[in-house]
């Protein structure tokens, strides 16, 4: 079969894709193949491609923890009447934790496809059918790129950081589709949203989808600006994935009682925090990384009636996928970069 493939370890990572015939997956017991009709990136597409620390990575390698497809072929112990249902995935393979059964609030450790195991950026891709939801006649691309962002920003916002009407939301680094897919979910749930970017004109898009008020990060301390936005008040919340570079800034920006959830850091992990604000305002820092199955139904339905919807900045053939890489690795996309494979 056909599939994009990261043919070796390094940065940048879109100088090593490429397409290449591969072994079409088999269905084993309790799993389904799907005929991939779209499939989405992620910045976790380029930290396979870069080496991720502990992960062993056989190249080459097909990435994608997103895709949209029919149900070709079933394994063992399957019900046949998945067979021609349209799907989408969750990538993320639940682990039973043999230490403290029932106890632990998360698993030990967290498998992929699309970073463990090969994922969707083929003509077909293998996964458990316990991970996939019927999307009924949804639209492929849409579908696609909604997955994983989505069901991560679900997870952080409501689930981890208890996101409630009302509450005023600070998102940062505007533009990535977890951030997209949290100021969609904020909008839903009836809050005001505050969103920076280093791109004027991203926070302009913003506005348009629904943020209240935007801030252009400039590299200095911008927390002055969301207190003069909220009368001095700060955030209830803020959803950030950009971590040390503004991490001072979001800590300032916190109303009294207020929480930081992030699900990545992307300029890096070592940040300097202000452990006095933290007591003294009784601020919370909660981390988040994908979700389960039952956040994935959960925001899957407001997909499936209209509520919620991802942007998609650009769609690719199969063999204009090293520029898509090229493009995520810029940082230059609004929304999702997704890989059409073939017609609904």
């Amino acid at each position: 079969m056909k599939a994009v493939v990261i043919t070796k370890q390094g940065a940048p990572v879109a100088p090593n894709v490429l397409v290449r015939e591969m072994e079409a997956p088999v269905a084993g017991a309790g799993e389904a193949i799907v005929r991939t009709l779209a499939s989405a990136l992620n910045h976790l597409d380029l930290w396979v491609g870069r080496g991720l620390p502990g992960v062993e990575t056989s190249f080459p390698h097909i990435g994608g923890s997103d895709g949209c497809g029919v149900v070709e072929a079933v394994g063992e112990g399957v019900d046949p009447a998945w067979i021609g249902r349209r799907v989408i995935l969750n990538a993320r393979l639940p682990q039973p934790d043999p230490i403290r059964p029932g106890i632990s609030p998360v698993p030990p450790d967290i498998l992929m496809i699309g970073e463990h195991m090969h994922g969707t950026m083929a003509e077909r891709f293998r996964a458990p059918v316990a991970n996939l939801l019927d999307v009924g006649d949804a639209d492929p691309v849409e579908a696609a790129a909604f997955g994983l962002s989505f069901l991560t920003a679900w997870r952080m916002l409501v689930t981890r950081a208890g996101l409630r009407p009302g509450m005023i939301v600070l998102v940062t680094g505007i533009g990535g589709g977890v951030a997209l897919a949290c100021l969609a979910i904020a909008k839903y749930m009836g809050c005001r949203v505050i969103v920076t970017s280093r791109s004027g004109g991203k926070l302009e898009r913003a506005r348009a989808l629904g943020a209240d008020d935007g801030i252009l990060d400039q590299g200095t301390d911008w927390s002055r600006e969301v207190r003069a936005m909220t009368g001095r008040r700060g955030v209830d919340l803020c959803a950030d994935s950009v971590g040390k570079a503004i991490h001072a800034s979001v800590i300032r920006a916190l109303a009294r009682g207020g929480t930081c959830v992030t699900c990545g850091c992307t300029s890096g992990p070592d940040a300097t925090t202000d452990l006095a604000r933290i007591f003294w305002n009784q601020l919370s820092i909660i981390g988040s990384t994908m979700g389960d199955m039952d956040e994935f139904r959960q925001v899957t339905s407001l997909f499936r009636t209209g509520a919620l919807r991802p942007v998609i900045d650009h769609v690719a053939t199969p063999a204009e996928a090293q520029g898509a890489y090229a493009r995520m690795e810029t940082g230059a996309q609004f929304g999702k970069i997704v890989v059409r494979w073939a017609d609904a």
